[in-house]
């Protein structure tokens, strides 16, 4: 399996913080918590684009790789690096890099694709042009 494609200069990174019940039984973020803080920092970059509707999404998730690199805990800051790859007419890839914000240690590499989405129809959709124009937007900011 490939590594995640993850620019050492992202478009955008979010202060986020991990829950303390985020944590497993091992004493370490599990493993679902890593998505969980790629979509928060999706929501926070299509919340500052105004492309969400009644607090949702235009897409959903189609496809996620993600390469764990230390162990991550709950009830820590974290930086998520969030950066658009690759944008099509109906999906769009972006990377994410998840670190502890006070020591630097790498939580997490990730790669994700995201389709438009109709639910009225349950299908894929174009891509909303609003949301083109943010991830567009993304490096100039």
């Amino acid at each position: 399996m490939e590594s995640p494609r993850v620019p050492e200069h992202p478009q955008r990174v979010y202060a986020l913080t991990t829950r303390w019940s985020d944590e497993d039984r091992q004493g370490v973020l599990n493993n679902a918590a890593y998505l969980t803080l790629c979509e928060e920092a999706r929501h926070r970059l299509c919340s500052e684009a105004g492309v969400l509707t009644n607090n949702e999404f235009p897409f959903v998730l189609a496809q996620a790789n993600v390469r764990w690199l230390s162990p991550g805990v709950g009830g820590a800051e974290v930086l998520v690096e969030l950066s658009t790859l690759e944008i099509g007419t109906t999906s769009f890839t972006q990377s994410y890099r998840i670190k502890d914000r006070d020591s630097g240690v790498i939580w997490a590499e990730c790669e994700a694709r995201l389709v438009a989405w109709d639910p009225a129809t349950r299908r894929k959709a174009p891509l909303p042009e609003a949301l083109v124009r943010a991830l567009r937007g993304l490096s100039a900011r």
